[in-house]
């Protein structure tokens, strides 16, 4: 489950919380997260992967397991998307699709055992690599502002360039001239609040959960002989229980980044 921390807990935690970056950017702003980016577009691209393959070989008979499951899925998100956005779905639709599935695999990352990928790289001379990309701030900052960018795009598209900066400046409050700056101060934070919400929510309920995991891993991987075997008997029941749990949270999470990103881009092609 761990391997023994040869610093303490506290050791521990901070050796499995840095990122693998390249040795040239190493602490400065614009260092490059390898393992995120790496987890995150292996996982991407297997999704892809999977549901190409699962709707080249659709039938219109009776449906085999895997399309049955995919199926389950298509209709879940579709459902979602109805009851909010009542426009063209041809694009949000499989936006939310991508969004619900890619983020729930980069959340079910926490899952694995903590030390296992660690172990592995070490294996090819990488000293440290995390493996759940949206307990990441970089990458769940880079998703929502993604979204971000297609909150403006839509906005201007629906409303024109006339149309949405009207509406920057003359709502909520009114029309008159001296209630411009207000409304578009109001507005202005009403959008920042957007991708910081998306963003924020996600990666810290995902990195409160990778917590959870370090900690249960570090503190019964101590310990010699009777009393070291009693700590890891104990701990592969806690690691169990919280895995458990925790698969609720990496569900509801992933549900709600989709949701939000929904309702945002369906806010962008309403009038006001």
């Amino acid at each position: 489950m761990a391997s023994e921390p040869t610093g303490g807990l506290t050791e521990y935690i901070q050796h499995h919380l840095k990122h693998l970056t390249p040795h040239a950017s190493e602490g400065g702003f614009w260092a490059v997260h390898v393992d995120s980016v790496t987890v995150s577009l292996v996982l991407g691209v297997l999704f892809c992967l999977w549901f190409w393959l699962k709707a080249r070989k659709a039938t219109a008979g009776v449906p085999g397991k895997g399309q049955a499951f995919v199926e389950i899925i298509l209709e879940f998100v579709d459902g979602q998307v109805k009851d909010v956005f009542h426009g063209d779905r041809r694009v949000l639709g499989p936006l939310a699709l991508t969004v619900f599935v890619w983020v729930f695999l980069m959340n079910a990352m926490d899952l694995l055992p903590v030390d296992l990928l660690p172990w592995i790289t070490g294996k090819f001379g990488v000293g440290h690599f995390r493996a759940v990309p949206t307990a990441d701030i970089n990458m769940t900052f880079a998703m929502s502002l993604t979204v971000f960018a297609l909150i403006i795009f839509y906005s201007f598209k629906a409303k024109g360039f006339g149309g949405y900066t009207h509406e920057l400046f003359t709502a909520p409050f009114g029309k008159h001239p001296l209630l411009w700056i207000p409304n578009f101060a109001l507005n202005l934070v009403e959008l920042a609040s957007k991708p910081v919400s998306l963003a924020m929510r996600l990666f810290g309920n995902m990195y409160a959960g990778e917590l959870v995991f370090m900690l249960i891993a570090g503190l019964f991987s101590a310990g010699a002989g009777l009393a070291g075997w009693a700590l890891y008997g104990a701990g592969i029941i806690g690691y169990t229980v919280w895995g458990i749990f925790h698969i609720l949270i990496i569900s509801i999470q992933a549900f709600i980044f989709m949701v939000l990103t929904i309702v945002y881009i369906s806010m962008a092609h309403d009038h006001h």
